[in-house]
């Protein structure tokens, strides 16, 4: 037994037949979750035709809860706030479809915090689908909604319409946010680009939550070189949805023209020298204080390499009553290591 147990084949077959068991788990939960929600909107829907059709208000959703309890004592989920949940989930959408993606396919509990924290459709949708996509937990998704992702994502200036190709253009502008939140660094607002940079790489977990999924770290001031001469990159990533380098630049100062050229110059030399036959073309970024959108505007107009424009904030958008109750930074690391949602 324990020479089977070290045998490379068999533990080949194990890792497949683990696999095939785990997948099927995840459909189970997935099928078992979509049944979950269609029964509360469909629970949710002959509350409100009962309501309208009776004088009976309120007061039904504790009678209804009180029985549901007694008939159900082995189910969870009919409390008389949850049948009200059930009642805002299905008056919030009334043509509720199983193959209604990705609402269908995310929990209740994500489900229920996209209704109290969203007010726009569009806004649930958005942070539904990234749950679903980056298999977020709740807490994540919260996080994520408290810093605002919907109205940064894709927000940067960049070229890229004009110099990436289709579907590719679109995808790399919805990678880059504006602004980014880099308040976990605990700067002062006077410091330099090296002790800026020092700090990102002290928190580089963080700053990789920041950056969003894909994201993988190569080096810090990367070397390329050019007549025998070296030239640092501040920082290199690779984005392995897009399959290409992906080159940050650091400024403490509000963008100028010229950081669009030296830019241009250092993907030519990624491309060059660093970038694969089967890389897509490098893109860049370049992160900086703050803009003027005119300038920028022209600055990239004639280059041809792919570059977006950042602003970034040193200071914490997020009230101090708000964060305290937030999952700390290592929570949320902890939870994007983790493949499976947890469930409350």
């Amino acid at each position: 037994m324990k020479n089977l147990a070290s045998n490379d084949a068999y533990r080949k077959f194990f890792v497949e037949i683990k696999q095939k068991i785990q997948q099927a788990q995840v459909k189970a939960t997935v099928t078992v979750n979509q049944q979950l929600l269609v029964l509360y909107w469909e629970i949710g829907t002959e509350i409100i035709q009962r309501q309208k059709t009776s004088s009976w208000g309120d007061k039904v959703l504790e009678q209804l809860s009180s029985d549901l309890k007694k008939a159900f004592p082995d189910m969870k989920g009919f409390s008389t706030r949850n049948l009200k949940y059930m009642r805002r989930f299905a008056r919030n959408y009334p043509h509720f479809e199983i193959g209604q993606a990705p609402l269908a396919q995310i929990s209740w509990y994500h489900n229920i915090t996209l209704l109290q924290k969203c007010p726009d459709k569009k806004e649930r949708l958005f942070y539904a689908q990234k749950a679903l996509q980056n298999g977020w937990s709740r807490n994540i998704m919260v996080h994520q909604i408290d810093l605002q992702l919907y109205h940064r994502q894709g927000k940067a200036i960049s070229n890229f319409e004009t110099t990436l190709p289709a579907p590719q253009s679109d995808m790399a502008q919805q990678i880059l946010k504006d602004p980014y939140i880099l308040d976990f660094l605990d700067l002062k607002e006077d410091v330099v680009e090296r002790e800026l940079e020092d700090a990102i790489m002290n928190h580089i977990m963080k700053f990789l939550l920041e950056l969003g999924v894909g994201f993988a770290f190569v080096g810090r001031q990367y070397k390329v070189v050019a007549d025998d001469e070296d030239y640092a990159i501040d920082l290199l990533f690779y984005h392995l949805h897009l399959r290409c380098y992906v080159v940050i630049d650091l400024k403490m100062k509000d963008f100028k023209p010229e950081y669009a050229g030296k830019m241009n110059f250092y993907l030519s030399a990624v491309d060059d020298q660093v970038k694969k036959e089967w890389d897509n073309p490098s893109i860049g970024m370049i992160l900086c204080r703050g803009r003027k959108n005119v300038k920028v505007e022209y600055a990239l107009k004639d280059i041809n390499k792919p570059i977006g424009i950042s602003e970034y904030q040193l200071t914490d958008l997020i009230p101090k009553d708000l964060k305290s109750k937030l999952p700390s930074i290592e929570d949320l690391e902890r939870e994007l290591m983790d493949v499976k949602m947890e469930e409350e």
